[in-house]
């Protein structure tokens, strides 16, 4: 989950127009909610928000603008560091002392929503001015908690020069062309390892999935009810992304969490999975010219699916002015402000038509971003999600590192899941 003056009424009315409607407090109920109505004046008095990492750093400066437009007003922005994030919250909401609004991580939204902590998002916030994954992040049993105010999303980064000089020149499109290619990158261009994949440990559920999801896999079954991870879908994806490094095309004995920048620009590692935040670390590393150097692809399979990340935008339903929350999430979620949120964090809109502004638009790799998000998706929005991918990902580093078969692994993975449940 990494990386104008503006008037609250010159929201566009097709996007973000209200309409009343009432809201169950029953928050765990599988009846999709609807939250109630906000007025359509200024926002007034106080509110607190809390963001992670750089984005509560630099969020200050962009709430100048919602305060400007709506004299009186005031945002008390709260930085968290993301390691902690995940407890305080939680600790916030048992004490009942959560904040107005908050930056939560997408993984989250199960859990936090299941707990009651989450004010319905009033109905005629148009969900479809988002990507349609990025928007299912905050949807919970039917009901959306929150709004994705930034997003990314996975693709490979390869050397376009190793590659060349390894007698390849279309990116492939299946799996059977990315191992070709990762063959020719190590035997031709003089890699040590083809492609910087993460052996297992926290978050290696990331690198995986979009190989599932690429190859029909679906996490859930019974019409979204449980969890599915004991599929030949899966199987077949957990076995081609171990055979990686059987093959000894990347590195069984990488960290957990490996640095991949370094060795892209080196040559040493031509290949790596990872998000759009990596183009300006491996284009500073790489020096002048390097831009020219590489180029990012889709995920291959039957079809491209990659995983969408990124934030989204809630407000606690304690909150004591609710209507001046959710005007601060639609200031957040208009295109103009996203944009410019965009050019201070680099941090990509969740707002399709953002996508249109020539900051985005004129970037090719960042454009082939913007499609990938197109089709992108996130795990299940489980309350137990976050105990289940850490099973997955323990499994995973037994397949990749210790040869355990990929079908006992994922029977294992099913096996704890189903132990968990879906939660509330």
């Amino acid at each position: 989950m990494k990386r104008t003056t503006f008037a609250v009424a010159a929201l566009s009315v097709s996007a973000l127009a209200l309409t009343a409607c009432g809201r169950s407090n029953d928050a765990t109920s599988s009846t999709p909610q609807t939250g109630q109505t906000i007025g359509s004046g200024a926002a007034t008095g106080s509110i607190t928000m809390w963001a992670m990492g750089a984005e509560g750093e630099k969020l200050p400066g962009l709430v100048k603008d919602f305060e400007s437009a709506n004299p009186g007003v005031h945002v008390n922005v709260t930085a968290i560091p993301w390691d902690s994030a995940h407890d305080k919250f939680k600790t916030s909401i048992t004490a009942n002392k959560a904040p107005d609004v908050a930056m939560v991580g997408t993984t989250w939204m199960g859990e936090f929503a299941g707990l009651g902590a989450l004010d319905p998002v009033p109905p005629a916030f148009d969900k479809s001015i988002f990507f349609e994954g990025a928007a299912g992040t905050a949807d919970v049993k039917g009901t959306s908690y929150g709004v994705p105010w930034y997003v990314e999303t996975r693709m490979i980064y390869y050397r376009t020069d190793l590659a060349k000089q390894a007698g390849i020149t279309t990116p492939p499109t299946d799996w059977d062309g990315l191992k070709a290619m990762a063959k020719a990158m190590k035997d031709k261009g003089n890699a040590k390892f083809a492609i910087g994949l993460q052996p297992g440990g926290t978050g290696s559920w990331q690198g995986v999935l979009p190989f599932a999801w690429s190859n029909g896999a679906d996490l859930t079954t019974d019409n979204g009810a449980a969890y599915n991870f004991d599929t030949p879908e899966m199987k077949e994806a957990l076995t081609y992304y171990a055979s990686f490094f059987t093959e000894g095309l990347a590195d069984k004995a990488a960290p957990t969490q490996p640095t991949t920048d370094a060795d892209f620009a080196s040559g040493r590692v031509p290949m790596f999975i990872s998000g759009p935040w990596m183009m300006s670390a491996v284009e500073k590393l790489g020096g002048a010219g390097f831009t020219d150097k590489y180029d990012v692809m889709q995920i291959p399979g039957k079809k491209s699916t990659s995983f969408v990340g990124g934030s989204d935008l809630v407000v606690f339903k304690d909150t004591a002015n609710r209507d001046t929350a959710w005007k601060l999430v639609q200031f957040l979620s208009d295109p103009k402000t996203q944009v410019k949120w965009y050019q201070s964090s680099t941090d990509l809109p969740s707002v399709k038509s953002a996508w249109n502004d020539p900051e985005l638009s004129a970037d090719p790799k960042l454009a082939k971003f913007g499609k990938q998000l197109e089709t992108a998706v996130a795990p299940p929005s489980f309350s137990t999600w976050e105990k289940v991918a850490a099973q997955f990902d323990s499994q995973i580093e037994k397949v990749c590192k210790a040869g355990l078969d990929p079908g006992d692994a994922l029977k294992q993975v099913q096996m704890s899941a189903t132990s968990f449940g879906v939660g509330s």
